[in-house]
């Protein structure tokens, strides 16, 4: 059983992390990482609330189906940023205050992982949020993970306005023929 202190230290450990990572983004409220920092704290929440479900029963249905998104976050996270950082050509350019380094890409990535969905890190995001939550499903992790799953939504949609902004037409014909999150359905 989870104890409440531990709980606690673990919880202000790891906000204090993803605070200082997010400090840029979070002085620029409305873009991509300002939402993501919400994400990233909502999934600490869900893997502090589940920690001591991850190796209960491990043929039960819900861990049967949360394994593969787990593993298919692991997947997506790598293809993705090999994919941009491999191909994107990272520069200096792109001077947004809110960008990591390894996102200030200067060429619109279309390949790979990037030609089936335009958010392969976000989409691992929320595989990982839905593989936590049903580790120990709960009412109170739903809310949590239906909180994160719509601050994804709303970091994918500064992220495309930026990309829109940076890249223009060839990032609106981009969006047409691929989909957010999932190949041929969102």
């Amino acid at each position: 059983m989870n104890e409440p202190n531990v709980d606690l230290l673990l919880f202000a450990a790891g906000s204090a992390i993803i605070a200082w990572l997010s400090r840029k983004p979070l002085r620029h409220p409305g873009s991509h990482g300002f939402y993501r920092f919400f994400v990233w704290e909502g999934i600490l929440v869900l893997v502090l609330m589940n920690r001591d479900a991850w190796d209960i029963d491990p043929y039960s249905v819900y861990q049967l189906i949360a394994w593969p998104l787990l593993m298919g976050s692991i997947a997506l996270v790598v293809l993705g940023i090999t994919g941009l950082t491999r191909l994107g050509r990272v520069t200096g350019e792109r001077a947004g205050g809110a960008l990591y380094e390894w996102e200030k890409t200067t060429a619109l990535v279309t390949t790979g992982i990037f030609a089936y969905i335009r958010h392969p890190m976000y989409a691992s995001l929320l595989a990982l949020t839905w593989g936590t939550f049903l580790q120990a499903p709960s009412w109170p992790g739903a809310v949590i993970a239906l909180s994160v799953s719509l601050f994804l939504m709303l970091t994918a949609l500064a992220d495309e306005r930026e990309c829109l902004a940076y890249f223009g037409t060839a990032y609106a014909e981009y969006m047409r023929r691929t989909r957010r999150f999932i190949p041929g359905v969102f």
